[in-house]
């Protein structure tokens, strides 16, 4: 592990942070990233008080995994970003990669605004979208997605994504695989699953070739 790894930041595989590109200035930046989220969570429901306390494992472990399961993947969607996360995360750790660019799609105006108020206090690589997935006509190699919705209704809001080329990559908790198997009632397509960094009970499922049932 880097030795400019926060110290709570929990057991990580070997190379983890060194893959992410690792440097003092993102970890700068995740800690203005993490003020600021602690601040508008006193106006704005972004995430559990809670869950602050635990703020590597449960927000910056859980969204930087994506990373490391998708190396090379530069342009992403975040549907239903909310609080920025994985959004965000991916945002300041993809800062100065050549081509990086995160789309952060979120319907709730209030939520845009904070949204917007980190990228540009951050200058990240990223772009605020106040509208619903399945109206944007957005093409990136990957489109992933944190507590926005079950898997077959997922699958609806990411779909137009998907018919332009991309991939998904999506954090799911403990039900994951009944979330596939309900989903395969609607849709066709490949999946692989990955245990979690952040939580043992937690999956990342990879989505390709999506098609209708």
């Amino acid at each position: 592990m880097s030795a400019a790894a926060p110290p709570d930041i929990g057991q990580l595989p070997p190379g983890f942070l060194d893959a992410l590109g690792w440097t003092p200035e993102r970890e700068r930046d995740l800690e203005r990233f993490r003020d600021l989220l602690e601040r508008a969570n006193r106006d704005v429901n972004l995430v559990g008080d809670s869950t602050l306390r635990d703020f590597w494992r449960r927000h910056f472990i859980d969204s930087a995994q994506l990373l490391w399961f998708a190396p090379g993947v530069r342009t992403w969607a975040d549907l239903g970003s909310g609080a920025g996360l994985p959004g965000l995360v991916l945002a300041i750790l993809l800062k100065h990669q050549p081509g990086a660019h995160v789309h952060l799609v979120e319907s709730m105006t209030k939520r845009c605004l904070f949204l917007d108020a980190v990228v540009s206090a951050l200058d990240l690589p990223a772009r605020v979208h106040n509208a619903r997935a399945e109206t944007l006509k957005l093409e990136v190699e990957m489109v992933t997605a944190r507590a926005c919705a079950p898997l077959d209704r997922l699958l609806v809001f990411a779909r137009p994504f998907f018919a332009r080329g991309a991939r998904g990559l999506f954090l799911k908790g403990a039900g994951a695989e009944r979330e596939v198997a309900e989903a395969r009632a609607s849709w066709r397509f490949r999946c692989e699953t990955r245990q979690s960094l952040s939580d043992e009970r937690g999956r990342v499922l990879l989505i390709e070739d999506l098609a209708r049932a």
